[in-house]
């Protein structure tokens, strides 16, 4: 991944490249808003990352002439020091955060671990032939997928690394979804679980149940695909925002 890093503090902006290369990042340095918004039309990056007052235009501006060039381009905002006026000028006009001074550097790499989508997706369902089919389909939309047809090992494959989301079939032979579905909830309280079901009405009640208890909403099969992945990226894009602590 390409990050570029605009502040006008030289000093700032090699410790931050430096920081980016280390954790193997491409990192692309501007010392100017209007020499970041260069570096957006040579050749975009996949995030930015600004300090809001800079000498010419502010990190505000060149964020707005950037998304006027890249409409989707994440950029995250940083200040020592901003006016309420300028942090809600900043959010509105689409900026992902406004950080303070000095960076919290754990909290940026999360952030762009989850960025080019390194934290997987958990699918359980019972049904092998479901569970290629799905595993193939997001693993071309660059996510990471594992799959477990077994409900006693759900929680070990949780605890290996980081889930994204569960995506969790509510029949799954032997065990019941829901049962699975309280398990989850106890160790992870908010970790997003859909639901996934070929019997919505046969399943009704277990699915009232299961969103009471807090599953993110039910997918029906067949579903179309779009529609999975415009949901798995809302759930990602809120995570990339709490990620970062706003001012």
């Amino acid at each position: 991944m390409k990050i570029l890093v605009v502040d006008d503090d030289r000093r700032i902006v090699k410790t931050t490249c430096d920081i980016l290369k280390i954790k193997g990042y491409e990192a692309v340095a501007a010392f100017s808003g209007e020499e970041g918004v260069e570096q957006v039309v040579a050749a975009v990056p996949d995030c930015v990352l600004m300090d809001i007052k800079m000498t010419g235009i502010s990190g505000v501006e060149a964020m707005k002439r950037m998304k006027a060039i890249v409409p989707t381009l994440p950029v995250v905002l940083v200040s020592a020091y901003a006016t309420e006026d300028l942090i809600q000028d900043a959010k509105q006009s689409g900026a992902y955060a406004v950080l303070s001074k000095p960076l919290n550097f754990q909290m940026i790499l999360s952030f762009l671990a989850l960025l080019r989508k390194e934290e997987n997706i958990l699918v359980v369902d019972d049904d092998p032939n479901f569970c290629k089919t799905l595993k193939g389909v997001l693993n071309l939309r660059g996510f990471r997928v594992e799959t477990e047809g077994e409900s006693d090992k759900v929680l070990s494959d949780m605890e290996k690394d980081y889930k994204l989301v569960v995506l969790l079939d509510l029949d799954l032979g032997t065990a019941c979804g829901v049962d699975v579905l309280k398990k989850i909830r106890a160790k992870y309280p908010s970790k997003p679980v859909v639901l996934v079901t070929g019997y919505r009405s046969e399943m009704g009640d277990s699915i009232d149940q299961a969103l009471k208890i807090g599953a993110y909403t039910c997918l029906y099969k067949p579903f179309e695909t779009d529609s999975l992945i415009a949901l798995i990226e809302e759930i990602r894009m809120k995570k990339l925002k709490n990620l970062l602590t706003t001012t």
